[in-house]
């Protein structure tokens, strides 16, 4: 972990360059680190990708003093798609592992997260603040009412995931007026509540997933295996008029230290 004062500047991508060093993180997190793949994985060139990059926003985080080690400068990143953006597109990335129906039909502003990933080295320190308060003032500057996305947990063997896909769905499944469905559904209520250990099952829940729901996320219905990501995915959503604010300052006041 990165323990000195970083040197880091969060932006949009502006460049070529730029999206082509998010997508090398993406390859080293979710290819070699996760076992994950796609049509368009670039394994020769060592990047992850996929046709929906040239729509999206991309927040980076990026350390200067890696750069001037020339060294990949992006170490953190974060996919957006902004409602009017997915409208131009045609459909959002979610689109195909969830019925977006319900969050259509609110008719308020719509922000899609996707691609969160660090650089092993800045785990557990002040990246993800940073990330973080990206977003925040990303939300701010385009109005953003709601957020949604896929989180994953790693593998496709739901007996060993039942425990915490038991425990969101039991203890933070959405409202039913957010409440997306898995279109290829898999079930997440395998246990019941007195038989789930909520310590284990909390502590075998991605770090990601812990903080939206200390913001006040919710989950959809059902979970969706994708097989070729090596992932079991649950689409995430948070609602800007129910996040829980104090969480929320607690992340902004570790930023600004």
């Amino acid at each position: 972990m990165i323990q000195s004062e970083p040197n880091f500047e969060l932006r949009l991508a502006t460049s070529e360059a730029d999206i082509t060093a998010a997508q090398r993180l993406r390859y080293s997190v979710f290819v070699t680190e996760l076992g994950g793949d796609g049509d368009l994985v670039d394994h020769q060139a060592g990047l992850e990708r996929d046709r929906f990059d040239p729509h999206f926003d991309h927040l980076i985080l990026i350390d200067h003093d890696r750069d001037a080690q020339n060294l990949d400068h992006v170490v953190g990143v974060y996919r957006l798609l902004r409602g009017d953006q997915a409208a131009r597109l045609g459909r959002f990335y979610t689109d195909d592992e969830y019925d977006l129906a319900p969050l259509r039909a609110t008719g308020r502003r719509l922000l899609e997260l996707g691609r969160s990933c660090l650089h092993p080295e800045y785990r557990g320190g002040v990246a993800m603040l940073y990330l973080w308060n990206g977003l925040a003032d990303y939300v701010r500057r385009h109005r953003i009412e709601i957020l949604f996305g896929v989180a994953s947990f790693h593998g496709t063997d739901i007996d060993a995931l039942s425990a915490p896909l038991s425990l969101l769905h039991h203890r933070h499944l959405a409202p039913p007026e957010l409440r997306v469905r898995s279109k290829a559904f898999q079930s997440m209520d395998l246990m019941a509540p007195d038989a789930i250990d909520r310590v284990a099952a909390m502590a075998a829940t991605p770090a990601l997933i812990k903080a939206y729901l200390r913001l006040g996320g919710f989950v959809g219905e059902g979970a969706f295996i994708d097989h070729a990501f090596n992932t079991t995915d649950v689409c995430l959503v948070m609602d800007t008029a129910r996040m829980n604010l104090r969480q929320l300052d607690i992340y902004r006041k570790r930023r600004a230290r």
